[in-house]
């Protein structure tokens, strides 16, 4: 579907000091540009690889030992990994598939492992080698519930365009996470201690530990998660200094993005105001009580018809973007819904919330949520443009998000100093 020019209505505009010019109207139009570049995948192949960080400072509220964060990482790949196979759904699994491990994934997204590993396509390929050059590193954080892996529709996209996208299991708050017995990526030595006795271990093999939701641990979730974002952003400031070779001198650490679906929205927004190295943020269906760093650029994304947030934290997530002084984006998905911004699609098509069919929050009339298809070239189309522009500063790339492309779909606001 390719996107379309649209008059916008914004509200006093000012843009980029870099620009030189401001404009003060009622109506901002745009020509209609040729924007295939931004629905085809990026120039680099992609690569993607499980690692583990412990972060031996903190002692986690559940398990009682050092904070524990399986870890995924999309990065630009090498040409050699073009004709390499492509990742598999259960490959995200340390320790591979056990009988609990099924049974949770079963439960959770009414299909098998089996199924998954024949339908759930992505277009990574494990361990391939890292690209030379260097790539904005982007920290993104998961749903409640979620995990790690819960949007590679993104992280591929955005991964093959020359980004670096770091994902953590929040542990306790994913729907599973399997800690591996070898932590010999982590920071500090293994753990042999045993877990608290209510910690399933049957569900790992070899000493893994499988760690399953934990619903009594949210508020404990809400204050690690931040916390999470920061450690991560200092194992990869490690890595790129040599502490892992195959991304020594790779990472540009200068414009970092703090992002987030959901609960992860929530996570980015705080840890935004409580860290300056977190330069940009993306947040999406999600937003958190207090929003204190008003002047980071900032995307917002949220789906009128979402169910699980509600109009309660749609009105939540408008507000952050009304009071922003900085630069801030907000796309609204008209036919979205909470899960429009994951990898539902993929797994569940008939999930619900943003996925297949649905009924309207006033009306309660049938309809059907946005296809798979236009919404993910959307958020990965408006996702890019912004990157583009606060983290590698391609300042071209402004003028894409100075139109609604998609004014059928969604709904596009804009306001920058």
């Amino acid at each position: 579907m390719k996107p379309r020019g649209n008059d916008c209505a914004i509200r006093t505009v000012r843009l980029l000091p870099w620009l030189a010019v401001q404009i003060s109207v009622a109506k901002f139009s745009c020509g209609a540009a040729d924007n295939q570049e931004f629905r085809a995948r990026g120039p680099f192949p992609v690569g993607v690889t499980t690692t583990m960080f412990v972060d031996s400072s903190r002692t986690d509220a559940f398990t009682r030992e050092p904070r524990a964060l399986v870890t995924e990482i999309w990065y630009p790949a090498s040409e050699d990994a073009r004709t390499l196979p492509k990742n598999k759904y259960s490959d995200f699994l340390p320790g591979g598939v056990t009988p609990e491990i099924a049974r949770l994934v079963q439960k959770t997204y009414k299909h098998s492992i089996a199924d998954l590993d024949q339908t759930f396509w992505n277009d990574a390929v494990r361990d391939a080698r890292v690209a030379a050059g260097k790539f904005p590193l982007i920290v993104f954080s998961h749903g409640n519930g979620g995990n790690r892996h819960q949007n590679t529709f993104w992280c591929d996209y955005l991964a093959s365009f020359g980004y670096v996208i770091v994902s953590p299991d929040h542990t306790g708050n994913a729907d599973f996470t399997v800690i591996p017995a070898d932590k010999t990526a982590s920071s500090s030595p293994p753990q042999t201690e045993p877990a608290p006795s209510d910690v399933e271990h049957s569900g790992a093999t070899k000493g893994n530990r499988l760690i399953p939701y934990q619903g009594g641990q949210r508020s404990h979730s809400a204050l690690d998660r931040p916390k999470d974002m920061s450690f991560l952003l200092d194992q990869m400031a490690l890595w790129n200094r040599g502490g892992d070779s195959r991304f020594a001198g790779k990472l540009d650490l200068e414009r970092v993005c703090a992002a987030g679906m959901s609960f992860g929205a929530l996570s980015a927004v705080d840890v935004v105001a409580l860290e300056g190295r977190f330069q940009s943020l993306i947040a999406m269906s999600g937003a958190s009580l207090s929003h204190t760093n008003l002047a980071i650029p900032s995307l917002w994304m949220l789906g009128q018809e979402d169910r699980t947030i509600g109009q309660a934290g749609n009105m939540l997530i408008r507000g952050h973007h009304r009071i922003h002084t900085g630069p801030s984006f907000l796309l609204e998905l008209k036919n979205g819904g909470h899960y429009s911004f994951t990898d539902m699609f993929k797994i569940n098509k008939t999930f619900g919330d943003g996925v297949g069919s649905g009924k309207r929050h006033d009306s309660q009339e049938p309809f059907e949520f946005t296809s798979m298809e236009t919404t993910y070239e959307i958020i990965n189309a408006c996702s890019l443009a912004f990157l583009d522009v606060y983290a590698k500063s391609k300042r071209q790339r402004l003028f894409f998000l100075l139109t609604n492309h998609w004014p059928e779909e969604g709904v596009w606001k804009f306001a920058s100093p």
